[in-house]
């Protein structure tokens, strides 16, 4: 059957204003976003709050994060990203498997402690923000299991302690990032990792 009349075409998407920024002044607003985020959690600042207190207009802010959401979730993959990548290089650093490990769990302790409570309890209620830190912890299990791989390669570390402490730290992060073990221990995620550093190598002996 031939139409008579065509179609009104459909109505565009309402989306949030943006505002072009270059790459620059994007980093900036978006390192201090974060900030702003890790000490005092998301679900209590609005996009007009933070506009306000970084000087810029909301379309300047919606260049970062089309919405509020994205603002979030992208200042939360900024932080596990530029924190991964800060423990790597002091990681580097060293060639001594034991230091390795050690100064990747500390770099992870000192990671956390940039995360203000109200920060910590909002990433792990918002399911995006969940699944981010959810990847990473997953991540930090694998990479010790690497370099405790490495360690055995090398002769450092004995082949059967080796694979048991590997799926001990594995269990162990899991359960930090589950809040299982903070639950029962009382400790926070920073405290946890910094114990588990401490554990892995020194056992429950007092120090001399």
């Amino acid at each position: 059957m031939m139409r008579t009349h065509d179609a009104p075409p459909p109505a565009p998407l309402r989306t949030a204003r943006r505002r072009r920024v270059d790459t620059r002044r994007r980093e900036e607003l978006l390192a201090q976003v974060t900030e702003i985020f890790l000490a005092e959690g998301f679900t209590s600042v609005g996009v007009n709050d933070l506009a306000r207190r970084l000087h810029c207009s909301k379309s300047t802010l919606y260049g970062v994060g089309a919405t509020k959401e994205q603002l979030v979730v992208t200042a939360t993959k900024h932080f596990f990203g530029s924190e991964a990548e800060r423990i790597e290089r002091a990681v580097e650093r060293h060639d001594d498997p034991q230091a390795r490990i050690t100064t990747y769990l500390e770099g992870v302790a000192q990671a956390m402690r940039r995360n203000s409570p109200a920060f910590y309890a909002d990433m792990v209620a918002y399911p995006p923000t969940a699944a981010i830190y959810a990847r990473n912890t997953a991540r930090a299990a694998e990479r010790i299991q690497e370099m405790i791989g490495d360690g055995v390669r090398a002769g450092v570390f004995r082949a059967t302690n080796g694979a048991l402490a590997a799926q001990v730290v594995a269990l162990a992060i899991q359960a930090v990032q589950s809040g299982t073990l903070l639950e029962h221990t009382g400790l926070s995620a920073a405290e946890s990792f910094a114990e588990l550093a401490d554990l892995l190598f020194n056992g429950l002996r007092h120090a001399p």
